[in-house]
Protein backbone atom coordinates (compact mmCIF):
# COMPACT_ATOMS: atom_id res chain seq x y z
CA UNK A 1 0.00 0.00 0.00
CA UNK A 2 1.39 3.38 -0.99
CA UNK A 3 1.56 6.15 1.57
CA UNK A 4 1.33 9.77 0.35
CA UNK A 5 4.52 11.81 0.50
CA UNK A 6 4.64 14.25 3.42
CA UNK A 7 7.24 16.96 4.09
CA UNK A 8 7.81 18.56 7.50
CA UNK A 9 9.99 21.67 7.64
CA UNK A 10 12.07 22.89 10.58
CA UNK A 11 14.98 25.29 10.75
CA UNK A 12 18.41 25.06 12.27
CA UNK A 13 20.89 27.77 13.12
CA UNK A 14 20.42 31.18 11.54
CA UNK A 15 19.99 30.10 7.95
CA UNK A 16 19.30 26.39 7.70
CA UNK A 17 16.20 24.57 6.46
CA UNK A 18 15.55 20.91 7.31
CA UNK A 19 12.98 18.90 5.36
CA UNK A 20 11.87 15.52 6.73
CA UNK A 21 10.30 13.52 3.90
CA UNK A 22 8.17 10.42 4.55
CA UNK A 23 5.88 8.21 2.49
CA UNK A 24 6.23 5.88 -0.49
CA UNK A 25 9.05 6.45 -2.96
CA UNK A 26 8.32 7.19 -6.62
CA UNK A 27 9.78 9.54 -9.21
CA UNK A 28 6.59 11.64 -9.21
CA UNK A 29 6.54 11.84 -5.40
CA UNK A 30 10.22 12.76 -5.31
CA UNK A 31 9.68 15.56 -7.83
CA UNK A 32 6.70 16.78 -5.77
CA UNK A 33 8.68 16.93 -2.54
CA UNK A 34 11.51 18.83 -4.24
CA UNK A 35 8.93 21.29 -5.57
CA UNK A 36 7.59 21.73 -2.02
CA UNK A 37 11.14 22.27 -0.73
CA UNK A 38 11.76 24.86 -3.46
CA UNK A 39 8.59 26.75 -2.48
CA UNK A 40 9.56 26.79 1.20
CA UNK A 41 13.14 27.78 0.39
CA UNK A 42 11.87 30.59 -1.85
CA UNK A 43 9.71 31.94 0.96
CA UNK A 44 12.33 31.63 3.71
CA UNK A 45 15.65 32.06 1.86
CA UNK A 46 17.96 29.66 3.73
CA UNK A 47 21.55 29.14 2.60
CA UNK A 48 21.70 25.52 3.78
CA UNK A 49 19.28 22.68 3.13
CA UNK A 50 19.18 19.31 4.86
CA UNK A 51 16.80 16.79 3.28
CA UNK A 52 16.16 13.77 5.49
CA UNK A 53 14.72 11.25 3.04
CA UNK A 54 12.82 8.51 4.89
CA UNK A 55 10.80 7.36 1.88
CA UNK A 56 10.20 3.62 1.58
CA UNK A 57 10.00 1.46 -1.51
CA UNK A 58 12.01 0.75 -4.61
CA UNK A 59 14.95 3.11 -5.11
CA UNK A 60 15.01 5.45 -8.07
CA UNK A 61 17.27 4.37 -10.93
CA UNK A 62 20.28 6.36 -12.12
CA UNK A 63 18.21 7.56 -15.11
CA UNK A 64 15.39 8.71 -12.80
CA UNK A 65 17.88 10.63 -10.61
CA UNK A 66 19.21 12.31 -13.76
CA UNK A 67 15.65 13.25 -14.78
CA UNK A 68 14.99 14.61 -11.29
CA UNK A 69 18.08 16.85 -11.42
CA UNK A 70 17.01 18.15 -14.85
CA UNK A 71 13.60 19.01 -13.35
CA UNK A 72 15.28 20.76 -10.39
CA UNK A 73 17.17 23.22 -12.62
CA UNK A 74 14.21 25.60 -12.58
CA UNK A 75 13.54 25.28 -8.84
CA UNK A 76 15.94 28.05 -7.73
CA UNK A 77 17.95 25.83 -5.40
CA UNK A 78 21.43 26.28 -6.88
CA UNK A 79 22.31 28.99 -4.36
CA UNK A 80 21.90 26.53 -1.46
CA UNK A 81 24.33 24.05 0.00
CA UNK A 82 22.28 20.82 -0.06
CA UNK A 83 22.80 17.69 2.04
CA UNK A 84 20.53 14.77 1.06
CA UNK A 85 20.43 12.19 3.87
CA UNK A 86 19.14 8.67 3.25
CA UNK A 87 19.49 6.81 6.58
CA UNK A 88 18.42 3.47 5.08
CA UNK A 89 21.30 3.57 2.58
CA UNK A 90 22.20 5.59 -0.47
CA UNK A 91 21.12 3.06 -3.07
CA UNK A 92 21.36 4.96 -6.36
CA UNK A 93 21.30 8.40 -4.67
CA UNK A 94 25.00 8.79 -5.37
CA UNK A 95 23.94 9.34 -8.98
CA UNK A 96 21.80 12.25 -7.80
CA UNK A 97 24.87 13.81 -6.17
CA UNK A 98 26.93 13.33 -9.33
CA UNK A 99 24.26 14.76 -11.66
CA UNK A 100 23.52 17.61 -9.26
CA UNK A 101 27.17 18.65 -9.07
CA UNK A 102 27.52 18.49 -12.86
CA UNK A 103 24.46 20.78 -13.10
CA UNK A 104 26.03 23.34 -10.75
CA UNK A 105 24.44 22.42 -7.41
CA UNK A 106 26.54 22.31 -4.21
CA UNK A 107 25.14 18.97 -3.05
CA UNK A 108 26.21 15.78 -1.30
CA UNK A 109 24.50 12.54 -0.36
CA UNK A 110 24.90 11.04 3.13
CA UNK A 111 23.61 8.12 5.20
CA UNK A 112 24.29 9.90 8.51
CA UNK A 113 22.49 13.10 9.51
CA UNK A 114 25.27 14.19 11.89
CA UNK A 115 27.86 13.98 9.08
CA UNK A 116 25.55 15.94 6.79
CA UNK A 117 25.08 18.65 9.44
CA UNK A 118 28.86 18.94 9.91
CA UNK A 119 29.29 19.36 6.16
CA UNK A 120 26.52 21.97 5.98
CA UNK A 121 27.83 23.93 8.96
CA UNK A 122 31.48 23.96 8.01
CA UNK A 123 32.61 27.47 8.83
CA UNK A 124 29.22 28.59 10.20
CA UNK A 125 27.88 29.34 13.65
CA UNK A 126 28.71 26.73 16.34
CA UNK A 127 25.37 27.07 18.16
CA UNK A 128 24.15 23.60 17.11
CA UNK A 129 20.57 24.87 17.29
CA UNK A 130 17.94 22.18 17.70
CA UNK A 131 15.26 22.01 15.01
CA UNK A 132 12.39 24.44 15.56
CA UNK A 133 9.36 25.18 13.37
CA UNK A 134 10.50 27.04 10.26
CA UNK A 135 8.70 30.23 9.30
CA UNK A 136 5.10 31.18 9.81
CA UNK A 137 2.45 28.99 8.25
CA UNK A 138 4.97 26.34 7.22
CA UNK A 139 4.46 22.87 8.58
CA UNK A 140 3.27 19.60 7.16
CA UNK A 141 2.71 19.19 3.47
CA UNK A 142 0.63 16.18 2.49
CA UNK A 143 0.40 15.21 -1.14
Amino acid sequence: METPVAVRFTRFGKDGLRALVTGSRSLAGTIEYWEAIARCAGENRPSKLLVLDELVGTELSAAEWEQLVENMLGFGLRSLRIAHVKPAGLGQAEYCEIYANIAGFDARAFTDEAQAMRWLRYGSEPDGGAPVPFGTGVGDLHQ
